[in-house]
């Protein structure tokens, strides 16, 4: 559908257009409520479920020199934060249309780009008034207290208001005080501990289902997100009241008055709760995931006082598709899929302590090492040993289960492949060899079983040797999966290894369940590492588009010495340029978190359409601005939540409240790499797109419309 159209200069802005064109794509990643994609290949006609922007943009053609630069841009935020792909590519794509906005309006290219630059770091130091510290989340671990249930709390991610759909879905939390039984346990989706997986299987769910009201039930099975927000029309949004807090020098929040109190969030599942964005399932094993940490970190580190650091080493997925979703938990120690034919010899050794091995490298006849070099006119004394009839690989077979046998070795772990021709010879001798195992899990269990780890099984010594290693069936042996493997588990004592059991019935969503996990994983460690977050539901975008909205009033004033104090040092030309066009570009740059919010707010269904929804945006942002203050203006709605002004069914017990939070780095990295690649290609886009030549052509010649 043609929603509007202008007039545009092909040859000079058709790299902010593929850029709109390709953040367009991503539109419906955006927010707690992504709706998959379909990718289809045109050759061979195969299709490929996504629902993130890595994946999405690892199946487009980005043959063109704007989509590579756009996929580096996606890769470096991935690479390096895992989380914020979705808000980048969304804003890369605003904001290449604000400024094709800016051009058609005819402002300056040097103007755009330091407007917008020095416009973004202003918002960057405003949204640091909505910082909220993390204190000593792990001191508290083991007391007993009130918290949010992951998978039932509900939030309206309207620009910084949240509204629990239900009192009810709070629970208390478990109870920590034996920590070393608990060591090897498991956590499921529900959150209830169990012991075993066979128990988890069993008991959890009945008792899960006995002990929750009928009501509960059923509204885990509906869409807590359609539901439209009830304080569109409240009285109370026009109040501009006194906000009553203040900003600290550190840059965290204080309550005034007679009892002052300072914003902070010292429980992990509060900080959970507030980071799982819409996804309660995964962030459920993320956050069981760092309490099995944290207790086995805790139990070698008794009399240490260095603080807990989530370690995601030490933390690892195994993806089980055809299961159902609720067998997904997770474990400490190592859980891995093997072929079903290997039940027999699992059952043999089950629950029998014995002794490892651990190879770094390939496990076969012709493996050596990188610094190899073999000489030409020397043989190996397996090579000059050779019998008639006995291959190479024959020999190096019975070499190995020498050793083996030597030293009463019964499991295997290599890093690399492993021989089919010596695990068929180990199995029949009751020894188990496993290939493909990473860096991490043979380190692991060489810290928790002192085994050596080495190159090749020749250098193996009785120094090189782990023991007290355990396996057993993760699942009953005839759980088998769509590639027809069962899952098992390798653990020893003292071992800081988790491993997070992804279950899921329909195999083209395992990957889209993986890649949420992690998401939710990187959420906690980057707010973890900072001991900071912000508070989240929109309240950060909104400031920044309040922050440019007054920003852009101020410098229509030529009298505000605001407006003076943002004019660099240069020519009286740049100035006055400067000073002519920052109220368009501000208001240009803020269209983007305009449009950002607008989405997000779609996306949940709180608005039936964008057209609501902007207008809904527009009439906070007026009263954020006429309040002086957007900062105080959002933290006291937060306020006012609290009190249960805007919703009768919020208790007015604070602490029953569930916030939404959103990382600091990750996030301000986003906004920074989308900006910097939108202005990149605005101000290269002859050169990369049309060539030199085409730049000495006047800038008025209009050869084409453009439809949005």
């Amino acid at each position: 559908v043609v929603m509007a159209y202008r007039v545009v200069n092909k040859r000079r802005h058709v790299g902010l257009q593929q850029l709109s064109s390709f953040a367009q794509t991503g539109r419906s990643f955006l927010g707690p409520v992504k709706a998959s994609k379909f990718i289809t290949d045109a050759e061979c006609h195969e299709s490929m479920l996504i629902s993130s922007t890595v994946r999405l943009l690892e199946g487009l053609d980005l043959t063109c020199a704007v989509g590579q630069l756009l996929n580096e841009a996606v890769q470096a935020q991935n690479g390096t934060y895992r989380i914020g792909t979705s808000t980048l590519l969304f804003l890369v794509g605003a904001w290449s249309s604000a400024v094709e906005e800016c051009l058609h309006l005819g402002v300056p290219t040097p103007a755009i780009v330091s407007v917008m630059s020095e416009g973004l770091n202003s918002c960057i130091e405003a949204v640091v008034s909505l910082q909220v510290p993390i204190y000593n989340v792990f001191d508290h671990m083991d007391n007993t207290s009130t918290v949010y249930k992951l998978e039932t709390v509900d939030v309206s991610l309207c620009p910084f208001l949240q509204v629990p759909s239900d009192p009810g879905s709070l629970q208390e939390k478990h109870d920590f005080k034996d920590a070393a039984s608990q060591l090897l346990s498991v956590y499921s989706l529900s959150g209830r501990h169990v012991q075993s997986p066979k128990l988890f299987k069993t008991q959890a769910k009945v008792e899960t289902e006995k002990n929750t009201p009928r009501a509960l039930q059923h509204s885990r099975y509906t869409d807590s997100f359609c539901r439209k927000s009830a304080l569109t029309h409240s009285r109370h949004f026009s109040r501009t009241e006194h906000s009553p807090w203040i900003s600290r020098p550190d840059g965290f929040l204080e309550q005034c008055g007679s009892t002052p109190k300072t914003w902070r969030c010292s429980d992990l599942v509060e900080l959970a709760v507030g980071l799982s964005h819409g996804d309660g399932s995964s962030m459920a094993l993320a956050e069981a995931a760092v309490r099995l940490q944290w207790q086995s970190v805790r139990l070698q580190q008794v009399n240490s006082v260095a603080p807990f650091v989530f370690d995601l080493s030490r933390l690892l997925t195994c993806c089980l598709p055809g299961l159902p979703e609720t067998s997904s938990c997770v474990c400490s120690g190592y859980v891995t899929a093997v072929p079903t034919s290997s039940s027999a010899l699992i059952k043999e050794l089950q629950d029998q302590p014995f002794r490892v091995i651990l190879i770094e490298g390939d496990l076969t006849q012709s493996y050596r090492h990188l610094g190899f070099n073999k000489s030409g006119n020397r043989k190996t004394e397996l090579d000059s040993g050779k019998l008639p009839g006995d291959s190479a690989e024959e020999l190096w077979t019975k070499s190995v289960m020498q050793v083996l046998v030597q030293f009463d070795v019964n499991l295997v772990l290599a890093q690399g492949n492993v021989s089919e021709h010596l695990t068929e010879k180990c199995a029949h001798s009751k020894r188990l060899v496993m290939g493909s195992v990473s860096g991490n899990v043979l380190r692991a269990f060489a810290e928790a079983t002192r085994a050596v780890p080495v190159a090749y099984v020749t250098q193996v010594n009785e120094d090189c040797v782990g023991s007290g290693v355990s396996v057993t069936f993760w699942t009953s042996p005839h759980d088998t999966d769509r590639n027809d493997r069962m899952a098992i588990l390798l653990k020893t004592e003292g071992i800081n290894l988790v491993t997070a059991v992804l279950t899921c019935p329909v195999s083209a969503q395992m990957e889209t369940k993986e890649d949420r996990f992690w998401s939710c994983v990187h959420r906690l460690y980057h707010a973890l590492k900072e001991e900071k977050v912000f508070l989240g539901g929109g309240a950060v975008e909104f400031l920044c588009l309040s922050h440019l909205q007054i920003l852009a009033e101020q410098s229509i004033n030529k009298e505000s010495h605001a407006c003076s104090g943002w004019l660099p040092d240069s020519s009286s030309w740049m100035a006055s340029s400067l000073s002519v066009y920052r109220p368009t570009v501000l208001k240009c740059l803020a269209s983007g978190w305009h449009e950002y919010l607008s989405a997000v707010m779609s996306n949940t269904a709180t608005h039936p359409s964008a057209v609501e929804a902007s207008t809904f945006i527009q009439h906070h942002v007026q009263n954020a601005t006429n309040s002086g203050s957007p900062s105080s203006y959002i933290l006291s709605k937060y306020s006012q939540l609290s009190g249960g002004v805007f919703h009768s069914g919020v208790s007015d017990n604070l602490a029953l409240v569930p916030r939404v939070y959103d990382t600091v780095t990750p996030k301000t990295e986003a906004w920074r790499r989308a900006l910097d690649l939108v202005l990149l290609v605005l101000q290269t886009d002859s050169e990369i797109i049309t060539g030199l030549v085409h730049t000495q052509i006047n800038s008025q010649e209009l050869d084409g419309v453009l439809f949005l």
